[in-house]
């Protein structure tokens, strides 16, 4: 059989493609694969990456440029089988059976060809043009695997490009690739009949087995013992769980030691721009307009701002820890203790995910086939330290902790909100039964790049300055209307409409030590949490270090943890309840998600504050 590629013209001889058709990529691939990375890499898109299986849950699309014209390149989610079971897989089946598709990108793990080249072989069979992406060819070439392009080009009749998405090595051979099976196959549509004559398992291995054999050269001892070494650890059935919170624990003491002085300098440049450009400027304004402006909308978004060195900070370390392959290994060794729970280890990922945000943590339980554990899986994502309520406990911690009891505190938080998802798990086990087996590949070490690393801690930074701009001028424009209106009173005082609105849920909250100013911060915090912090500072009408002082002067440190409790574990924000009720299709389980939360919240708080009242704190 000739190779495929070598019938092809070169790209630059080829025509421009026709300008009013659409053409379409497809990108398949294994979880794990690198797939994301491939297609960040190819269009300068912003997908999430992260290593562990399942990270690709929904349907990602960019354009990009080939030869002279714009082709659609959709990134699928990941698959193990053309013939699996679960949704994602459906979802692929679906989409290459109800959309036209001009090329299929299968993109591998060139480290793991072996158990991998079978999808290649059923995109064949389907009839679909294809070209075979070898992704993480250097870590097959750091391993001595060897793999003939050309051989398996010839045996499998389409185009072989071994690439390193991570290092964008081999990734300028794509688009003329691309470009020339474009120009050389019509797209297509795979049918039912097509996959439901897909061959056997055993005619599928067969093929894949010889392939394998003629084209690719393992070493016998391809180099592992680093990953065993790490493994021996890491993995250890009594040790591997207090090391990994250990690891969180330095995680947290870097991101105080790092972020601080960070902090510390966005804090002074903010309140030199306030007091020498801004105030001088709106000087000449009438009163109202001034408060609003200065005392409203700066006030509250330059102390959310404060905290955007260290979310970077923080998001920086935590790529690490999952671009490195640590987190499917935590999954791993939580499985046994999360099946007592109703769960599996894909859960407690989902817990970690959650630990940037709760929304695409939510949506990644797709990955689950059993709908039973995912709805379980959604109830206690929510019980997740995202990056949200993060800067408000940063912002707590430091005006009412020590710096070396402030990461004690965070480290706290963190196993309180594993604490309160593996209690709800238990207690709701019986009403959400999973019959699913639990199958988890654990990815292979990597070293994460630079560029890497910053366009996640990026993504997240940036994630956070658009939600501000969604709901955090809303949020404080509220706050300031609240605090100083009806006009005349004094601001924020139990004249005001936010003082009535104190007085109301006084009852509820002061027997867990909030007083009514913290009450109005938690009311609007159900809109987004960004918006606590923010709203302190409209609320006390403060910035910067009069703010903190204020705040340190109004409560303790048994207050404050009540609060942050409290914060932790209540309500959900407004977008994590509208994807809860996407994702359930029901109105009783969003219900749910909302109330118990704010059930467990209370009683958690008030069981930390009178027990620390009744020690004498």
């Amino acid at each position: 059989m000739s190779s495929c590629a070598a019938k092809m013209p070169p790209a630059s001889s080829l025509p421009p493609l026709e300008p009013n058709t659409r053409r379409r990529i497809a990108i398949i691939g294994m979880p794990n694969t690198g797939k994301s990375t491939f297609f960040n890499r190819l269009t300068g898109a912003s997908a999430r990456i992260g290593n562990w299986p399942g990270v690709t849950v929904d349907l990602l699309a960019a354009r990009l440029i080939v030869g002279d014209s714009v082709v659609e390149l959709v990134d699928l989610p990941g698959l193990y089988d053309m013939r699996g079971f679960s949704e994602d897989e459906a979802v692929v089946r679906n989409f290459l059976c109800s959309q036209r598709v001009d090329v299929v990108a299968i993109v591998i793990n060139s480290v793991q060809i072996e158990r991998q080249l079978h999808l290649a072989c059923q995109i064949r069979a389907l009839g679909l043009p294809a070209v075979l992406v070898l992704n993480m060819q250097d870590e097959a070439e750091q391993l001595g695997i060897r793999i003939d392009t050309a051989k398996l080009s010839q045996l499998l009749n389409m185009p072989v490009v071994a690439v390193s998405a991570k290092l964008g090595r081999g990734m300028n051979q794509i688009v003329p690739t691309f470009q020339r099976v474009l120009h050389t196959h019509q797209s297509v549509a795979a049918t039912q009949e097509n996959f439901e004559q897909l061959p056997s398992d055993e005619i599928i291995h067969a093929e894949t087995h010889a392939l394998f054999n003629a084209a690719v050269d393992i070493p016998v001892l391809a180099s592992k013992q680093l990953a065993s070494r790490l493994d021996k650890w890491l993995l250890h059935p009594f040790l591997g769980l207090p090391l990994f919170f250990l690891i969180l624990f330095a995680l947290f003491q870097a991101v105080y030691i790092l972020g601080a002085p960070l902090q510390e300098a966005v804090d002074a440049g903010q309140g030199w721009l306030k007091d020498t450009i801004l105030t001088p400027i709106f000087s000449y304004a009438p009163a109202i307009v001034s408060s609003f402006v200065l005392d409203g909308l700066w006030d509250g978004l330059a102390t959310v701002a404060t905290f955007v060195p260290i979310i970077i900070v923080f998001f920086l370390f935590m790529a690490v820890v999952e671009d490195t392959g640590y987190f499917s290994r935590a999954a791993y060794l939580m499985d046994a203790f999360m099946a007592k729970l109703g769960l599996d280890g894909r859960s407690f990922v989902m817990i970690l995910m959650g630990f940037g945000c709760n929304v695409p943590a939510l949506m990644g339980t797709r990955v689950m086939r059993s709908k039973a554990l995912r709805l379980l899986t959604m109830l206690i994502i929510p019980f997740s330290l995202c990056s949200a309520r993060l800067q408000v406990f940063l912002f707590l911690a430091t005006i009412l902790f020590s710096p070396q009891q402030a990461p004690l505190v965070l480290f706290s938080l963190y196993l309180l909100s594993v604490f309160t998802a593996v209690l709800t798990a238990f207690i709701f086990k019986r009403y959400f039964k999973d019959r699913e087996p639990f199958v988890l590949e654990l990815p292979p070490y990597r070293l994460p790049t630079l560029r890497m690393l910053w366009l996640r801690a990026w993504q997240e930074a940036r994630h956070f300055l658009q939600r501000a701009t969604k709901f955090i001028v809303l949020g404080v424009t509220l706050v300031w209307a609240l605090t100083h209106l009806p006009i005349g009173v004094v601001v924020a005082s139990p004249e005001s409409w936010a003082g009535a609105i104190g007085a109301f849920f006084h009852p509820v909250l002061a027997p867990i030590g909030i007083d009514n100013q913290m009450a109005i911060a938690l009311i609007f915090g159900f809109v987004a949490k960004e918006i606590v912090v923010g709203s302190l500072a409209v609320i006390y009408g403060l910035q910067d270090t009069a703010l903190s002082q204020q705040i340190a002067a109004s409560m303790d440190w048994v207050q404050c943890y009540s609060f942050m409790i409290f914060t932790l574990i209540y309500t959900p924000c407004l977008s994590t309840v509208a994807t809860l009720y996407a994702e359930s299709k029901s109105k009783w389980f969003t219900a749910l998600a909302v109330a118990w939360p704010l059930l467990l919240a209370w009683l958690a708080s008030y069981g930390f504050y009178h027990a620390a009242r009744a020690l004498g704190y």
